[in-house]
Protein backbone atom coordinates (compact mmCIF):
# COMPACT_ATOMS: atom_id res chain seq x y z
CA UNK A 1 0.00 0.00 0.00
CA UNK A 2 1.51 3.42 -0.83
CA UNK A 3 1.45 6.26 1.08
CA UNK A 4 1.68 9.79 -0.85
CA UNK A 5 2.36 13.29 0.94
CA UNK A 6 0.58 15.71 -1.18
CA UNK A 7 2.21 19.27 -0.58
CA UNK A 8 1.03 22.54 -1.40
CA UNK A 9 -1.63 25.31 -1.15
CA UNK A 10 -2.60 28.82 -0.18
CA UNK A 11 -4.70 29.42 -3.47
CA UNK A 12 -6.77 27.84 -5.71
CA UNK A 13 -4.94 27.59 -8.14
CA UNK A 14 -2.30 25.63 -5.99
CA UNK A 15 -5.26 23.61 -4.71
CA UNK A 16 -7.52 21.91 -6.77
CA UNK A 17 -4.92 20.53 -9.16
CA UNK A 18 -4.02 18.88 -5.66
CA UNK A 19 -7.06 17.71 -5.24
CA UNK A 20 -7.76 16.53 -8.57
CA UNK A 21 -4.75 14.75 -8.28
CA UNK A 22 -5.25 13.41 -4.77
CA UNK A 23 -8.70 11.84 -6.32
CA UNK A 24 -7.02 10.72 -9.52
CA UNK A 25 -4.68 8.37 -7.06
CA UNK A 26 -7.24 7.20 -4.92
CA UNK A 27 -8.85 6.01 -8.50
CA UNK A 28 -5.82 4.01 -8.96
CA UNK A 29 -5.66 2.93 -5.50
CA UNK A 30 -8.60 3.03 -3.64
CA UNK A 31 -6.19 1.73 -0.32
CA UNK A 32 -3.35 3.95 -0.45
CA UNK A 33 -3.12 6.77 2.39
CA UNK A 34 -2.89 9.87 0.62
CA UNK A 35 -1.85 13.01 2.87
CA UNK A 36 -2.17 16.74 2.38
CA UNK A 37 0.49 18.85 4.07
CA UNK A 38 -0.40 22.62 3.96
CA UNK A 39 -0.77 25.65 6.56
CA UNK A 40 -3.66 26.40 8.40
CA UNK A 41 -4.52 30.01 6.69
CA UNK A 42 -4.97 28.66 3.32
CA UNK A 43 -8.05 27.66 1.08
CA UNK A 44 -6.32 23.58 2.00
CA UNK A 45 -7.29 24.41 5.51
CA UNK A 46 -11.45 23.74 4.53
CA UNK A 47 -10.98 22.11 1.19
CA UNK A 48 -9.14 19.68 2.18
CA UNK A 49 -10.58 18.05 4.85
CA UNK A 50 -13.97 18.57 2.91
CA UNK A 51 -13.04 16.43 0.24
CA UNK A 52 -12.09 13.54 2.72
CA UNK A 53 -8.25 13.84 3.32
CA UNK A 54 -6.28 13.76 5.75
CA UNK A 55 -4.59 17.22 6.62
CA UNK A 56 -0.72 17.95 8.22
CA UNK A 57 -0.36 21.51 8.86
CA UNK A 58 2.93 23.22 8.74
CA UNK A 59 3.91 27.04 10.06
CA UNK A 60 3.44 29.34 6.71
CA UNK A 61 7.06 30.10 5.65
CA UNK A 62 7.15 32.89 2.57
CA UNK A 63 10.08 33.29 0.84
CA UNK A 64 12.15 36.60 1.86
CA UNK A 65 12.08 39.56 -0.51
CA UNK A 66 13.48 41.89 1.29
CA UNK A 67 16.12 42.05 3.42
CA UNK A 68 14.47 42.85 6.89
CA UNK A 69 13.62 41.34 10.29
CA UNK A 70 11.53 38.25 8.75
CA UNK A 71 14.64 37.63 6.58
CA UNK A 72 16.76 37.08 9.61
CA UNK A 73 14.38 34.22 11.07
CA UNK A 74 13.77 32.91 7.55
CA UNK A 75 16.39 30.20 8.01
CA UNK A 76 15.59 29.32 11.11
CA UNK A 77 11.77 28.70 10.66
CA UNK A 78 12.54 27.23 6.91
CA UNK A 79 15.18 24.76 9.05
CA UNK A 80 12.13 24.21 11.66
CA UNK A 81 9.76 23.13 8.75
CA UNK A 82 11.78 20.97 7.37
CA UNK A 83 12.21 18.69 10.32
CA UNK A 84 8.75 18.86 10.42
CA UNK A 85 8.11 17.42 7.31
CA UNK A 86 11.37 15.24 7.62
CA UNK A 87 9.80 13.47 10.69
CA UNK A 88 6.25 12.94 8.71
CA UNK A 89 8.19 11.88 6.14
CA UNK A 90 9.66 8.49 8.31
CA UNK A 91 6.88 8.27 10.91
CA UNK A 92 4.22 8.11 8.21
CA UNK A 93 6.30 6.24 5.62
CA UNK A 94 5.74 8.47 2.96
CA UNK A 95 6.49 6.30 -0.54
CA UNK A 96 6.35 9.95 -2.44
CA UNK A 97 5.88 13.29 -1.84
CA UNK A 98 4.02 14.92 -4.48
CA UNK A 99 4.35 19.10 -4.53
CA UNK A 100 2.22 22.17 -5.96
CA UNK A 101 3.71 25.32 -4.84
CA UNK A 102 2.70 27.07 -2.37
CA UNK A 103 4.11 27.83 1.01
CA UNK A 104 4.09 24.15 2.23
CA UNK A 105 6.04 23.10 -1.02
CA UNK A 106 9.54 24.25 -0.37
CA UNK A 107 9.97 22.92 3.37
CA UNK A 108 8.43 19.59 1.14
CA UNK A 109 11.07 19.56 -1.40
CA UNK A 110 13.70 19.62 1.28
CA UNK A 111 12.76 17.02 3.34
CA UNK A 112 11.99 14.88 0.47
CA UNK A 113 15.57 15.62 -0.48
CA UNK A 114 17.03 15.64 3.07
CA UNK A 115 14.90 11.77 3.20
CA UNK A 116 15.89 10.50 -0.09
CA UNK A 117 12.49 10.28 -0.81
CA UNK A 118 10.63 9.93 -4.35
CA UNK A 119 9.64 13.40 -5.71
CA UNK A 120 7.24 14.45 -8.36
CA UNK A 121 6.29 18.29 -8.91
CA UNK A 122 3.72 19.58 -10.51
CA UNK A 123 3.71 23.74 -11.87
CA UNK A 124 0.26 25.30 -13.06
CA UNK A 125 1.02 28.47 -14.17
CA UNK A 126 2.74 29.36 -17.30
CA UNK A 127 5.57 31.52 -15.25
CA UNK A 128 7.03 29.24 -12.13
CA UNK A 129 7.19 30.25 -8.72
CA UNK A 130 9.66 29.83 -6.45
CA UNK A 131 9.08 27.31 -4.95
CA UNK A 132 8.46 24.86 -7.78
CA UNK A 133 11.85 26.34 -9.38
CA UNK A 134 13.41 25.24 -6.27
CA UNK A 135 11.70 21.50 -6.69
CA UNK A 136 12.72 21.47 -10.05
CA UNK A 137 16.45 21.10 -9.49
CA UNK A 138 15.75 18.54 -6.76
CA UNK A 139 13.68 15.91 -8.79
CA UNK A 140 13.77 15.13 -12.35
CA UNK A 141 9.64 14.51 -12.33
CA UNK A 142 8.72 18.02 -13.48
CA UNK A 143 4.54 18.28 -14.94
CA UNK A 144 3.96 21.67 -16.03
CA UNK A 145 0.60 22.59 -16.72
CA UNK A 146 1.56 24.84 -20.57
CA UNK A 147 3.72 24.24 -23.00
CA UNK A 148 5.36 27.31 -22.85
CA UNK A 149 6.52 26.81 -18.86
CA UNK A 150 10.39 27.45 -19.08
CA UNK A 151 11.35 25.32 -15.86
CA UNK A 152 13.69 22.69 -15.37
CA UNK A 153 13.25 18.55 -16.42
CA UNK A 154 9.93 20.25 -17.26
CA UNK A 155 7.57 17.44 -18.97
CA UNK A 156 4.16 18.74 -20.48
CA UNK A 157 0.76 17.02 -18.69
CA UNK A 158 -1.40 19.69 -18.96
CA UNK A 159 -3.86 21.20 -15.66
CA UNK A 160 -5.85 18.47 -13.09
CA UNK A 161 -9.01 19.43 -13.43
CA UNK A 162 -11.94 18.89 -11.53
CA UNK A 163 -13.63 15.53 -12.86
CA UNK A 164 -16.82 17.65 -13.57
CA UNK A 165 -14.66 19.47 -15.51
CA UNK A 166 -13.07 15.93 -17.21
CA UNK A 167 -16.05 14.54 -17.92
CA UNK A 168 -18.51 17.37 -18.72
CA UNK A 169 -21.36 16.51 -21.73
CA UNK A 170 -21.14 19.59 -23.24
CA UNK A 171 -24.76 19.05 -24.94
CA UNK A 172 -26.18 17.66 -22.01
CA UNK A 173 -24.80 20.08 -19.52
CA UNK A 174 -25.79 23.26 -21.88
CA UNK A 175 -29.76 21.59 -21.35
CA UNK A 176 -29.64 21.67 -17.70
CA UNK A 177 -27.26 25.03 -17.86
CA UNK A 178 -30.01 27.34 -19.64
CA UNK A 179 -32.73 25.52 -16.94
CA UNK A 180 -30.24 26.66 -14.06
CA UNK A 181 -29.65 30.49 -15.48
CA UNK A 182 -32.82 30.96 -16.77
CA UNK A 183 -31.27 31.52 -20.40
CA UNK A 184 -32.75 31.26 -23.90
CA UNK A 185 -32.31 27.76 -26.05
CA UNK A 186 -32.28 30.00 -29.10
CA UNK A 187 -29.51 32.60 -28.55
CA UNK A 188 -25.70 32.23 -28.29
CA UNK A 189 -24.05 32.85 -24.35
CA UNK A 190 -21.30 34.98 -24.02
CA UNK A 191 -19.75 34.14 -19.85
CA UNK A 192 -17.79 36.73 -18.18
CA UNK A 193 -16.12 35.88 -15.03
CA UNK A 194 -13.46 37.40 -12.84
CA UNK A 195 -12.92 34.76 -10.67
CA UNK A 196 -14.98 34.21 -7.19
CA UNK A 197 -13.93 37.71 -6.10
CA UNK A 198 -14.81 39.40 -9.21
CA UNK A 199 -12.81 42.21 -11.56
CA UNK A 200 -13.65 45.45 -11.33
CA UNK A 201 -12.34 46.58 -14.27
CA UNK A 202 -14.36 43.30 -16.56
CA UNK A 203 -17.21 44.39 -14.51
CA UNK A 204 -17.32 47.58 -15.01
CA UNK A 205 -16.67 47.21 -19.10
CA UNK A 206 -19.45 44.79 -19.31
CA UNK A 207 -21.90 46.22 -17.62
CA UNK A 208 -21.58 49.62 -19.41
CA UNK A 209 -21.55 47.30 -22.55
CA UNK A 210 -24.39 44.76 -22.29
CA UNK A 211 -27.00 46.86 -24.48
CA UNK A 212 -24.12 46.18 -27.72
CA UNK A 213 -23.60 42.75 -26.74
CA UNK A 214 -27.43 42.20 -26.68
CA UNK A 215 -27.96 43.96 -29.79
CA UNK A 216 -25.34 41.63 -31.34
CA UNK A 217 -27.64 38.67 -30.90
CA UNK A 218 -25.96 36.95 -28.14
CA UNK A 219 -27.32 36.73 -24.26
CA UNK A 220 -24.75 37.48 -21.17
CA UNK A 221 -24.33 35.51 -18.46
CA UNK A 222 -22.03 37.48 -16.40
CA UNK A 223 -20.45 36.24 -12.68
CA UNK A 224 -19.47 39.15 -11.10
CA UNK A 225 -17.90 37.96 -7.95
CA UNK A 226 -19.22 37.91 -4.38
CA UNK A 227 -17.03 41.52 -3.62
CA UNK A 228 -18.88 43.74 -7.04
CA UNK A 229 -21.29 46.22 -6.78
CA UNK A 230 -22.69 46.21 -9.87
CA UNK A 231 -26.34 46.82 -10.53
CA UNK A 232 -28.16 44.03 -12.64
CA UNK A 233 -30.33 46.16 -15.22
CA UNK A 234 -32.73 43.71 -16.02
CA UNK A 235 -32.71 43.55 -19.58
CA UNK A 236 -34.26 40.35 -21.36
CA UNK A 237 -30.45 38.04 -22.28
CA UNK A 238 -28.71 39.49 -19.29
CA UNK A 239 -28.22 37.31 -16.68
CA UNK A 240 -25.86 38.65 -12.94
CA UNK A 241 -24.69 35.86 -10.55
CA UNK A 242 -22.48 37.44 -7.89
CA UNK A 243 -21.39 33.86 -7.35
CA UNK A 244 -21.75 30.64 -8.84
CA UNK A 245 -21.11 26.89 -7.94
CA UNK A 246 -22.14 25.33 -10.71
CA UNK A 247 -19.53 26.39 -13.05
CA UNK A 248 -19.65 23.22 -15.06
CA UNK A 249 -22.55 24.39 -16.15
CA UNK A 250 -21.46 28.12 -17.08
CA UNK A 251 -18.98 26.10 -19.06
CA UNK A 252 -21.59 24.46 -20.78
CA UNK A 253 -23.42 26.87 -21.96
CA UNK A 254 -20.53 29.53 -23.13
CA UNK A 255 -19.98 29.40 -26.58
CA UNK A 256 -17.33 32.83 -25.83
CA UNK A 257 -16.02 33.53 -22.56
CA UNK A 258 -14.58 37.23 -21.31
CA UNK A 259 -12.48 35.97 -18.10
CA UNK A 260 -9.61 36.43 -16.36
CA UNK A 261 -6.69 34.40 -17.40
CA UNK A 262 -5.52 32.35 -14.18
CA UNK A 263 -4.59 29.23 -14.81
CA UNK A 264 -6.98 27.13 -14.40
CA UNK A 265 -9.40 29.38 -16.12
CA UNK A 266 -7.42 28.98 -19.40
CA UNK A 267 -7.23 25.00 -18.67
CA UNK A 268 -10.60 24.57 -18.39
CA UNK A 269 -11.87 27.07 -20.81
CA UNK A 270 -9.27 25.09 -23.45
CA UNK A 271 -10.12 21.66 -22.05
CA UNK A 272 -13.59 22.37 -23.77
CA UNK A 273 -12.92 23.99 -26.25
CA UNK A 274 -14.36 27.99 -25.46
CA UNK A 275 -12.43 30.72 -27.50
CA UNK A 276 -11.80 33.74 -25.09
CA UNK A 277 -11.07 37.04 -24.60
CA UNK A 278 -8.64 36.90 -21.68
CA UNK A 279 -7.78 40.40 -20.01
CA UNK A 280 -4.81 39.65 -17.67
CA UNK A 281 -4.77 40.41 -13.81
CA UNK A 282 -2.19 43.75 -14.49
CA UNK A 283 -0.76 43.34 -11.06
CA UNK A 284 1.98 40.47 -9.85
CA UNK A 285 4.43 39.17 -11.66
CA UNK A 286 2.30 39.16 -15.04
CA UNK A 287 1.67 35.61 -15.11
CA UNK A 288 -1.50 35.59 -16.42
CA UNK A 289 -0.65 36.68 -19.54
CA UNK A 290 1.58 34.13 -20.02
CA UNK A 291 -0.34 31.49 -19.35
CA UNK A 292 -2.89 32.30 -22.26
CA UNK A 293 0.19 32.65 -24.63
CA UNK A 294 -0.24 28.82 -25.69
CA UNK A 295 -3.71 29.21 -26.92
CA UNK A 296 -3.57 32.82 -28.29
CA UNK A 297 -0.58 31.45 -30.29
CA UNK A 298 -3.23 28.94 -31.85
CA UNK A 299 -5.63 31.19 -32.50
CA UNK A 300 -8.76 30.05 -29.80
CA UNK A 301 -8.07 33.21 -27.56
CA UNK A 302 -7.05 37.08 -27.58
CA UNK A 303 -5.40 38.46 -25.29
CA UNK A 304 -6.70 42.58 -24.10
CA UNK A 305 -4.87 44.61 -21.55
CA UNK A 306 -6.57 45.38 -18.20
CA UNK A 307 -6.63 49.05 -19.60
CA UNK A 308 -7.37 48.38 -22.68
CA UNK A 309 -10.56 46.67 -21.26
CA UNK A 310 -13.20 49.56 -22.34
CA UNK A 311 -16.28 49.64 -23.82
CA UNK A 312 -14.97 51.52 -27.25
CA UNK A 313 -12.71 47.81 -27.09
CA UNK A 314 -15.88 46.12 -26.83
CA UNK A 315 -17.59 47.87 -29.57
CA UNK A 316 -14.84 48.08 -32.04
CA UNK A 317 -13.27 44.73 -31.64
CA UNK A 318 -15.62 42.06 -29.43
CA UNK A 319 -18.58 42.67 -30.84
CA UNK A 320 -17.70 42.33 -34.26
CA UNK A 321 -15.93 39.16 -33.49
CA UNK A 322 -18.89 37.89 -31.98
CA UNK A 323 -20.91 38.59 -35.07
CA UNK A 324 -18.22 36.34 -37.05
CA UNK A 325 -20.06 32.65 -36.17
CA UNK A 326 -17.42 31.04 -38.45
CA UNK A 327 -14.27 32.54 -36.96
CA UNK A 328 -16.04 31.51 -33.54
CA UNK A 329 -16.09 28.16 -34.71
CA UNK A 330 -12.36 28.34 -35.70
CA UNK A 331 -11.78 29.68 -32.70
CA UNK A 332 -13.52 27.14 -30.66
CA UNK A 333 -11.97 24.37 -32.85
CA UNK A 334 -7.94 25.96 -32.26
CA UNK A 335 -8.90 26.54 -28.12
CA UNK A 336 -9.54 22.30 -28.23
CA UNK A 337 -6.44 21.97 -29.98
CA UNK A 338 -4.35 23.00 -26.94
CA UNK A 339 -6.26 22.00 -24.12
CA UNK A 340 -6.04 18.47 -22.26
CA UNK A 341 -8.97 16.26 -20.26
CA UNK A 342 -6.52 14.51 -18.57
CA UNK A 343 -4.03 16.09 -16.94
CA UNK A 344 -4.38 14.43 -13.85
CA UNK A 345 -3.85 11.09 -14.90
CA UNK A 346 -0.95 12.57 -17.00
CA UNK A 347 0.33 14.05 -14.01
CA UNK A 348 -0.54 10.57 -11.72
CA UNK A 349 1.47 8.75 -14.23
CA UNK A 350 4.46 11.04 -13.77
CA UNK A 351 4.12 10.26 -9.99
CA UNK A 352 3.72 6.52 -9.93
CA UNK A 353 7.48 6.43 -12.39
CA UNK A 354 8.81 8.94 -9.40
CA UNK A 355 8.32 5.85 -7.35
CA UNK A 356 9.90 3.73 -9.55
CA UNK A 357 6.77 2.04 -10.74
CA UNK A 358 6.53 3.44 -14.56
Amino acid sequence: MTTYLLAGGGTAGHVNPLLAVADALREREPDATILVLGTAEGLEARLVPARGYELITIPKVPFPRRPNAAALRFPGRLRGAVDSVAATIASRSVDVVVGFGGYAAAPAYLAARRTRTPLAVHEANARPGIANRLGSWVTRNVGVAFHSTKLRNATFVGMPLRREIEQLDRHAGREEGIREFGLSSEAPVLLVTGGSTGARSINRTIADSVPLILGAGWQVLHIAGEKSEITDPELPGYTLLKYCDRMDLAIAVAEFAVARSGSATVSEFSAVGIPAAYVPYPVGNGEQRFNAADVVAAGGALIVADSSFTPDWVATTLVPLLADRALIAEMAAASASVGVLDGADRFADLVIRAIGRG
